[in-house]
């Protein structure tokens, strides 16, 4: 409640302020791994409450109250960084402590009960108390580079020159990483179109890191380099491939990164569905089902993937984000080679 309450204290510009503070893609990235071992926490409790005679809710529903809270959390911290209002990240570092608190204890009582390390439980326990120590630092970190709660000064951030623009409408360097993943911000663009025909001054201009002067500056300046290198070898010239390579190679190999996280993605889908096969083909040959001693109710690894359903859900999540991480090699790979043109 205090995060939408703090939307009044927004920056009056004609888009929505996107100030992103320090450690914000990796935050996003912290809390989407940690809603999806969350997922598998849910589904290794449904799995171990399902073999055995009686019902066992704290098995999966702690993992469910945790999945909502981690959804909160993100909602919380996207209006938090709309409304550049850092000081109600307190509220989530606090959390953040408590969650490593509880799950760290939890640890160490499977330690101290001689739950074996093959154990599902004990390693998605594991990853959270990881996650959410790793949550602790990017806060830690925005404490320290915004200086918002024990210092007298507090950083001071404007907006970007582009958000500044009332001609820029491209928002794609400035929303959230969930946003640019799925081009949510480009909604109210599809809608005035799908209204009316757009115009050029609809669309708006391009920013300035896409504009052809800034990528021929950059262009050229690493260019100047190449020929500073080969002054002292009269034999040698500079070289436009090293010069496109220096200025552009980032996201080239950013590119290359996705479509090759994207290509072993591919791999899951005919796994799973091998699996899912193999498993009704086992419950058909075997009609008689086993039940687990309660007091024994840890899942390894190899038991979970047995679980068609499982199965099924990894498949759903793998083929998405497959789709997602090749959407942003060609997302990608278009705006390089745009800049890349404009500097030749």
């Amino acid at each position: 409640f205090p995060g939408w309450g703090s939307q009044s204290s927004k920056v009056q510009i004609h888009h929505n302020t996107w100030l992103h503070f320090p450690g914000h893609n990796l935050r996003w990235i912290l809390t989407f791994t940690l809603l999806f071992v969350h997922v598998c926490e849910i589904a290794e409790g449904i799995v171990s409450d399902t073999q055995m005679k009686s019902r066992h809710l704290h098995l999966f529903l702690p993992a469910i109250m945790g999945f909502v809270a981690a959804t909160v959390s993100i909602v919380y911290y996207h209006n938090i960084e709309t409304s550049n209002f850092p000081k109600l990240l307190l509220a989530l570092f606090l959390y953040w402590i408590m969650a490593f608190v509880t799950k760290t204890i939890k640890l160490v009582r499977y330690c101290q009960d001689g739950v074996p390390f093959s154990q599902l439980r004990f390693c998605i326990t594991g990853i959270m108390v990881i996650l959410y120590g790793l949550l602790m630092a990017v806060e830690i970190n925005v404490i320290r580079v915004r200086r918002y709660v024990f210092f007298m000064n507090p950083q001071k951030v404007k907006p970007p020159e582009d958000l500044q623009d009332l001609g820029v409408r491209f928002l794609q360097p400035f929303v959230n990483l969930l946003s640019k993943a799925t081009y949510w911000w480009m909604n109210t663009l599809i809608i005035s179109a799908h209204k009316k025909p757009v115009d050029l001054k609809a669309i708006g201009k391009l920013p300035i890191a896409m504009r052809a002067l800034t990528n021929y500056v950059c262009l050229k300046e690493a260019y100047e380099e190449q020929k500073k290198k080969v002054e002292d070898h009269p034999n040698r010239s500079p070289s436009i491939w090293l010069a496109m390579y220096s200025a552009f190679g980032r996201p080239i190999l950013l590119s290359s990164t996705f479509r090759y996280l994207a290509d072993l993605l591919g791999f899951a889908g005919p796994l799973c569905i091998s699996g899912i096969v193999q498993g009704f083909q086992n419950t058909t040959n075997n009609t008689n089902t086993t039940e687990k001693d309660p007091s024994n109710s840890y899942l390894s690894l190899e038991e979970f993937l047995r679980n068609v359903y499982v199965l099924a859900v990894l498949l759903f999540l793998a083929l998405i984000l497959q789709r997602t991480f090749l959407q942003a090699s060609y997302y990608v790979t278009t705006e390089t080679g745009i800049n890349l043109r404009g500097a030749l």
